[in-house]
């Protein structure tokens, strides 16, 4: 890989459509053979069980569950291939996708970032779910 780029990946950014508003691809092209792993929606809360106040708080602990996943699977957060994201309220979107981009550097995901009424319990304000692919 250099550069970020991968030679199992191609992202798909088409001339003819608007360019992505933010750091992520329109769509991931996976080159078989591949193998896939999808993580469940992964809320901001510790193993302790404690929840950050503050919406990057939150973020870290998501991607940080989301690496502990994929290190299960032998795969990092450069594998990722698609995130889906939800927010609690439009004021979160900026500090999510901060913390997004520290995370993920290698070359962005196909990406969707969704305002939400809430989660299951109210002092959840982001939930993050991501696919990630790695050439066998």
């Amino acid at each position: 890989m250099s550069g970020g780029r991968r030679k199992d990946m191609r992202r798909l950014n088409p001339t003819t459509i608007h360019p992505p508003f933010a750091n992520y691809a329109h769509g991931v092209e996976v080159a078989p053979p591949s193998r896939m792993v999808f993580c469940s929606g992964q809320l901001g809360i510790g193993a302790d069980g404690a929840v950050p106040e503050d919406v990057e708080g939150q973020a870290r602990l998501c991607f940080r569950a989301i690496a502990a996943i994929l290190g299960d699977a032998g795969m990092s957060l450069a594998d990722l291939v698609r995130l889906n994201a939800y927010v609690s309220a439009a004021e979160h979107l900026k500090g999510y996708m901060k913390v997004r981009d520290e995370f993920v550097t290698s070359a962005p995901a196909a990406s969707t970032l969704m305002v939400v009424q809430g989660f299951a319990r109210p002092e959840f304000k982001v939930e993050v779910e991501a696919v990630a692919a790695k050439a066998v």
